[in-house]
């Protein structure tokens, strides 16, 4: 087989790849190593597609830490704004949140899948699935492995949009990286990104509350400078430690904290709309026959895994001094031992380096040969940032295997 262009992996960067190119004309072949493409679009959408963010551009672009510039330039070519407009156009209407996230009017997102699919099949755009890419065999083809043995296939320019390592039983297991390093191409480890960590919970704690919500709380940690920072919203006790959209947001600082000095540690406020001197002093009134689980209920709002978390921290006496009950309410410690598995992640970080790209996002390693979404050296907080700039960048990677082609053939 030969032809136009061929984009590796069907996500939401490879299908806008192939969007962008088909657009302009060009033959263009989808493979996807599993039975059908999108799933782990699909699986984001289980409790409702956040499919933006409605953040000013400034505060957008923010949110991709050191990449800011990088992803900024892509989301020039396609924005939140773009995005949404896009959605329109396949009948699907958006809305904006009470956090500033946008979803799709029905929440879901297997009808915004299937109108684009609809839409690229009658743009001419072909889908191959169990199609498990190789690498490339010596005459430069495309190597994939099907259920009839092993197919290759050449092209004019390839896109590949082979996802991180998180979530690999969707496909994207990371088995691109060694391919791309023997080929000279600079890429960094990968590294669970918008992940969970371990904190070691006692036995008994974690038997009664794991899967326990903790809202509202903010974390408090501190940034390289030494100041302190804080941040309030929602996150979850799990049987191992904590995770949850609060902790994603800042999970990269964690995780870098993590890999130098192989702890990192925060603090949780557990009553956020309450000052320590307040506490201390309600919790300071009389118990009276009272036990200390109604005091605390009673007095500061306080139960449940919240209650637990003091009594895991805290021993008798410390539990039985208003002062020091209240301080640790505004500033519970936490040590955190490891960031969860990669394969747990919601997504990556690592990846295609953006050295080994031009701006095009061609290899410069490999003429002819783009990459696009999660495999690059970026990463975002959830909350709409990280789809936003997956579409992008197989916009930009698209149009450059599409120019590509067109100068090729002038040549």
């Amino acid at each position: 087989m030969s032809g136009g262009v061929v984009i590796v992996g069907g996500g939401p960067a490879g299908l806008m790849a192939a969007e962008t190119a088909a657009a302009r004309g060009l033959r263009v072949d989808v493979y996807e190593r599993m039975g059908s493409v999108g799933r782990k679009f699909l699986l984001a959408g289980k409790g409702g597609l956040n499919l933006t963010h409605s953040d000013p551009r400034g505060r957008f672009d923010a949110r991709y830490g050191a990449r800011q510039a990088e992803v900024g330039r892509w989301l020039d070519a396609f924005d939140a704004d773009a995005l949404r407009a896009w959605a329109t156009a396949l009948g699907v209407e958006t809305f904006v949140g009470s956090s500033g996230r946008v979803f799709p009017s029905d929440l879901k997102a297997a009808p915004l899948l299937r109108a684009w699919l609809r839409r690229l099949r009658a743009g001419g755009v072909a889908f191959h699935v169990h199609h498990r890419w190789l690498g490339w065999n010596a005459d430069g083809a495309l190597r994939f492995a099907t259920s009839a043995g092993e197919v290759a296939v050449s092209s004019a320019a390839t896109v590949l949009a082979l996802g991180g390592g998180s979530w690999p039983v969707l496909g994207s297991d990371g088995s691109w990286l060694p391919l791309l390093r023997a080929r000279g191409v600079v890429a960094a480890d990968l590294a669970p990104a918008n992940c969970g960590f371990d904190v070691g919970w006692s036995a008994h704690f974690a038997e009664r509350h794991a899967g326990a919500p903790l809202k509202p709380v903010a974390v408090l940690w501190h940034d390289d400078d030494g100041a302190e920072q804080r941040l309030q919203g929602e996150c979850v006790v799990t049987a191992n430690g904590i995770e949850g959209s609060l902790i994603y947001a800042i999970s990269a600082t964690l995780r870098e904290r993590w890999a130098a000095s192989g702890e990192a540690r925060i603090a949780l406020d557990l009553a956020p709309g309450r000052s320590e001197e307040r506490l201390a002093r309600d919790l300071a009134r009389p118990r009276n026959a009272r036990s200390l689980a109604e005091q605390l209920r009673r007095q500061a709002g306080i139960g449940g895994v919240k209650a637990g978390l003091l009594r895991e921290v805290l021993d008798a006496a410390a539990l039985a001094d208003p002062q020091r009950l209240a301080a640790t309410i505004k500033h519970l410690p936490l040590v955190l031992r490891r960031p969860r598995p990669l394969a747990e992640a919601i997504s990556t970080a690592g990846g295609v380096r953006f050295d080994a790209l031009r701006e095009d996002l061609m290899l410069s390693a490999l003429p002819g040969t783009f990459c696009a979404g999660e495999m690059i050296d970026w990463e975002a907080p959830t909350g709409g940032y990280l789809l936003t700039a997956s579409f992008a960048s197989g916009r930009i990677a698209g149009a450059g295997a599409a120019d590509w082609v067109r100068r090729s053939d002038r040549g």
